[in-house]
């Protein structure tokens, strides 16, 4: 075997993340760790490279690693050539880096690996979330290494980027290197994964072959989960609760459309094609050149940061919930209270009673940390839970438009299950959602209507509910004569 771990533990301070685990995998297999948030998968591949040290067990590896980890680890003030050639720049004959090579050097490992459409010379902060993830990944792969350790590195990928990926595990697992990632996107497991090992609570509960999306969840779980997808069948949109008319903003040109009360609407298409200028702009993140919008049948030109849109109704759930929808270092209840605090504070002074009542409520509600105090930093929940404490802030506003943009990046299959049944339960009280997701089969199976975006405009509304995926992606790439 390649790498062994026997008996591991590891504790955060209360939070046991890993009890009494053990796996093993050998070279030339791509192996897959399943579970949910928080159920030690990202403990152990910490364990297993070495950046932790284990409380309790024993570890071997043999050979070279290099690992993806989940959190991005790109330095946001130097360049893409910068980050990619930190560890082994291009050196001059007194053994001073060569700036000057830099962009270049970087330009033929990013071609090498077949990275497209990163320019080396980019700041990292100015790159979109996947083309980090993508320089993170060449970085792994460029060192060839015997062991490799990737921890959800499709989570914010695109498609193409997913496939492009795979093409590189199994180059590597044929050239006799040992490949262990997570995912919580079962069809990427079932597609690469020569043997799957599910964690639940902090150990190892099985290693199979094969293993069915149903048996993995009642693994994970202990439990068996329902349909996938909640029936909408029964939810009647109502009246307008937004229209957007002719808006035009970063890469949007000209969108326009309503969003009913009750409805569950879909933004599909492939990925970078004005979703998020689309998802930014009617929160007042972004600067619209043309157009407009009105909520709540008052005009609502006038929403021109985010303040705006929170005082017409409109919440903003964002992907990257550790970058942009979270404050890590401070509660889980001063994160959900934020943007409620005016609603609970007496002459400048915050009621604080009032607030623990109305954060633990929704605490409770939502199952965010099964238990766990809201005075505990927002850190310390898993990646599932963090998302639920964001979407947990929006609820306490009581919002009438829910802007949703790729909620479940990067979480287990039971609390996607729980986002579905909770977004259901928000069109049913009447509440309108405006819903993207990195994954189509989730807008093709939660959404009564999908508008499909490319190039900045909507080339085709799906009535549905549209039930497959295929449909949303043909008419993503259908030429506009055909549609």
């Amino acid at each position: 075997m390649t790498v062994v771990a026997t008996g591991v533990g590891r504790a955060f301070g209360g939070v046991q993340a890993l009890r009494d685990a053990s796996f093993a995998a050998r070279p030339g297999e791509i192996h897959a760790l399943a579970g949910e948030n928080g159920a030690g998968k990202s403990t152990l591949i910490k364990v297993l490279c070495g950046a932790i040290r284990a409380d309790t067990g024993t570890v071997t590896v043999e050979g070279r690693i290099a690992t993806a980890f989940q959190e991005l680890s790109l330095l946001p003030d130097l360049t893409v050539a910068e980050n990619l050639l930190l560890a082994a720049p291009p050196r001059g004959r007194l053994g001073l880096v060569r700036r000057g090579r830099l962009a270049d050097e970087a330009a033929l490992v990013l071609s090498r690996y077949g990275a497209t459409g990163v320019d080396p010379r980019s700041p990292a902060r100015d790159l979109a979330v996947s083309q980090k993830q993508v320089v993170e990944l060449v970085r792994v792969l460029a060192m060839e290494p015997d062991v490799v350790f990737l921890d959800e590195p499709t989570a914010a990928l695109a498609e193409r980027e997913v496939d492009w990926l795979a093409g590189h595990m199994r180059r590597l697992r044929d050239a006799g290197a040992c490949v262990i990632f997570t995912s919580h996107r079962w069809r990427e497991i079932e597609r690469l994964a020569d043997r799957v090992t599910v964690f639940r609570n902090g150990t190892d509960v099985a290693t199979r072959e094969r293993l069915t999306e149903e048996e993995a969840i009642t693994l994970m779980t202990g439990r068996t989960l329902g349909a996938t997808y909640p029936d909408i069948s029964g939810i009647v949109p109502g009246e307008n609760a937004l229209t957007v008319s002719g808006l035009t903003s970063g890469r949007l040109r000209e969108v326009s459309f309503e969003l009913r009360r009750g409805e569950i609407l879909g933004v599909g298409g492939l990925a970078g094609q004005g979703q998020r200028d689309l998802f930014l702009t009617l929160f007042g993140a972004g600067k619209p050149t043309a157009g407009g919008l009105s909520a709540g049948g008052s005009r609502a030109r006038a929403v021109r940061q985010p303040r705006d849109a929170i005082r017409a109704g409109i919440a903003y759930v964002p992907e990257d919930r550790k970058a942009e929808g979270l404050l890590l270092h401070l509660s889980i209840r001063d994160n959900v209270a934020l943007a409620t605090l005016a609603r609970r504070s007496r002459a400048g002074f915050i009621r604080q009673r009032a607030e623990k009542a109305a954060v633990s409520g929704i605490a409770a509600k939502l199952d965010i940390g099964a238990g766990r105090s809201t005075a505990q930093a927002a850190g310390t929940l898993s990646g599932g839970n963090q998302q639920k404490a964001v979407m947990a802030r929006w609820l306490l506003t009581d919002a009438d438009v829910f802007l949703l943009y790729d909620v479940t990046r990067g979480v287990d299959a039971a609390t996607k299950h729980d986002i579905y049944h909770l977004i259901a339960d928000l069109a049913r009280d009447g509440k309108a959602i405006l819903f993207y997701s990195s994954e189509t089969e989730e807008i093709a199976g939660l959404c009564h209507r999908v508008l499909v975006l490319r190039e900045g405009r909507i080339v085709s509304e799906l009535r549905g509910p549209v039930g497959d995926a295929e449909t949303i992606v043909a008419a993503s790439i259908r030429e506009p004569a055909d549609a």
